[in-house]
């Protein structure tokens, strides 16, 4: 149905602007605005800023007057005489009816859960200025009782400036005393060490160097967050060569031989061996045998996937801090174990139901987020699809302009985040219709995490032929990504209108817009077949690229990377993404 006044028709080959409602301008003749201020009292507002609708008390359950019925699509109350109607097409239309059996003036009705004006002649939506400001009038004056007695809601919405930090005196000391400045080692960026290949073990050494340089993993381990030796002096019950709880300088990493290390402790070992300094290549043996422990499964020298390693070594850290603090942290909440605090987001899923439009809502966690490439569309549609992105970069719009079938990371997850059919066979049970029936799904991203990680699925399985296969097609992926059109506050404004208010009480602040924008700083890429390839990263350092093809390190050109066909990719926040080519001189 069309709004009358608000949308245009396509008339002869001109737009023409349609006559207004004649029943609602005959209502306002006869009653002013009078009834459309006395419904301000029974505006309904879903804190904070929600969705307004119509009720005489909050836990009032509509009914259609004339057949009882509450779970049709739209229940409208006459402004008139408050009678309440539905009006389903294309069944009968009691609103319709209600309207044709009464005096003039009972032709304007109002959506009771949409707090729209509906006009039951026309059997279509009107606008009025008017009824529209009470609206609004009333979400403003529930906003403000809410931001009264909600402290918590104010604290959550702060956005808090970021502010460079610069140590003062007695940090200073503490700093001169007991560190060094991060700076370049033979031409390379600290922390940049090759990784040797221990047998087959690229899948590994790609995702650790792209663990090595996440800017808040790096950051936690570095400033001796996760502390080996104190870990297993508490494990153990001895100190185990610690004297007063501080750390050796030994640049292998690999103090207490003796006991089993976690793969936090690991990773701390790895952190303290990659930034000493040192170019030679590491073998991180050790923490292969301590993942080994952790996943018997793979625990072998054949070539095993760079994302099960990912999802697997993040379950470690994750496992092993849960056993110490013997109790459950929600995931996605940022109060649990470094890993997930670092890549946890929540993902929303949403099942609307077909028939009566009741749509049910689930919340699941998520490390990262797998896609899959675009379908072939041609050179036209594919073309038609990228102008609604801005390229980034002259690089970007060539490879645009000269591939029409490629996918690009920007089509994958809108691909990702678009309403899907459910078939026949994935029937839902609606609590409305209190029946099975047919729905559409659509994911949106409730909160994202400070790293994001997208899989893309390039391996394909087929249980039908029986066999697998890889998909060896080109993934166009941008520098800098933003990520609000994927956010559940943008997905729910898309699908209800252009409502001014977040829907049913989704905190658009969840994932404001600082955090939105995110920039890309590692690359794991696969070449060769789907049993026999190889893995290589490339780092994104002091604003150049670097490919870490395990123990050989080289610098190479951002357009290498473009052509890389990506399997992994790495984004930050980019508020917390640091250019180390803009240095600071702390005065």
């Amino acid at each position: 149905m069309s709004s009358k006044i608000n949308h245009h028709h396509h008339i002869n080959g001109h737009d023409s602007i349609p006559p207004p409602c004649p029943h609602l301008a005959d209502f306002r003749s006869r009653n002013g605005t009078k009834p459309f201020h006395l419904l301000q009292n029974c505006l309904r507002i879903k804190p904070p800023h929600g969705r307004a609708s119509i009720r005489r008390d909050p836990s009032e359950i509509p009914r259609c007057g004339a057949c009882a019925v509450s779970s049709v699509p739209r229940i409208y109350a006459c402004v008139t005489c408050a009678t309440i109607s539905c009006h389903a097409p294309p069944e009968p239309s009691h609103a319709a009816a209600h309207a044709a059996s009464m005096a003039p003036g009972h032709e304007i009705s109002v959506d009771v859960d949409r707090a729209e004006l509906f006009c039951c002649a026309c059997r279509d939506y009107v606008y009025d200025r008017d009824f529209d400001a009470a609206v609004v009038l009333s979400s403003k004056a529930n906003n403000i009782h809410s931001n009264v007695n909600s402290d918590n809601l104010r604290k959550k919405r702060r956005i808090v400036e970021y502010r460079p930090w610069l140590p003062d005196i007695q940090e200073r000391v503490l700093v001169n005393n007991n560190s060094s400045v991060l700076n370049f080692v033979e031409d390379r960026p600290w922390g940049l060490r090759g990784l040797n290949n221990l047998g087959n073990t690229c899948f590994m050494n790609s995702v650790l160097q792209a663990l090595l340089h996440t800017p808040p993993l790096r950051n936690y381990f570095l400033s001796d967050r996760h502390n080996r030796y104190y870990c297993q002096q508490k494990k153990s019950g001895n100190e185990n060569g610690v004297v007063g709880g501080k750390r050796s300088n030994g640049g292998d990493g690999n103090g207490g031989k003796g006991l089993r290390l976690c793969l936090a402790c690991d990773m701390d070992a790895m952190f303290s061996a990659v930034f000493s300094g040192n170019p030679v290549p590491y073998s991180p043996a050790k923490f292969l045998y301590s993942w080994w422990q952790h996943a018997a499964n793979l625990a072998s020298y054949e070539q095993q996937d760079a994302h099960e390693f990912f999802i697997s070594m993040l379950d470690g850290i994750h496992e092993k801090v849960e056993k110490d603090r013997h109790k459950t942290h929600g995931l996605g909440h940022g109060d649990c174990c470094i890993a997930h605090r670092v890549f946890s987001g929540i993902l929303r899923s949403d099942v609307m139901c077909t028939a009566c439009g009741f749509t049910s809502t689930k919340y699941d966690p998520c490390v990262d987020i797998s896609l899959d490439l675009e379908p072939y569309l041609g050179s036209s549609a594919k073309s038609m699809s990228l102008k609604t992105h801005s390229c980034n970069g002259e690089a970007d719009c060539t490879n645009s302009s000269q591939n029409g079938g490629i996918s690009t990371l920007i089509g994958c997850l809108d691909r990702f985040t678009r309403p899907e059919r459910l078939g026949s066979d994935q029937k839902f049970f609606c609590q409305q219709c209190q029946v099975r029936q047919e729905s559409l799904k659509q994911m949106s991203i409730r909160k994202l995490p400070l790293v994001s990680c997208f899989h893309i699925k390039r391996f394909e399985h087929s249980s039908i032929r029986k066999m697998s296969r890889k998909v060896d097609r080109y993934l166009q992926f941008p520098f800098s990504l933003d990520m609000s059109p994927y956010l559940s506050s943008s997905i729910l404004r898309s699908r209800f209108g252009n409502r001014i208010f977040p829907f049913d009480g989704d905190e658009a602040d969840a994932s404001n817009e600082m955090s939105s924008e995110f920039e890309l700083f590692a690359v794991v890429t696969h070449t060769g077949k789907l049993d026999s390839g190889h893995y290589v990263t490339y780092l994104r350092l002091s604003n150049q690229w670097y490919k870490c093809d395990d123990s050989w390190i080289t610098q190479v050109n951002e357009n290498i990377v473009r052509a890389a066909q990506g399997y992994m990719m790495f984004y930050v926040q980019k508020m917390l993404y640091y250019k180390a080519g803009e240095k600071q001189v702390a005065q």
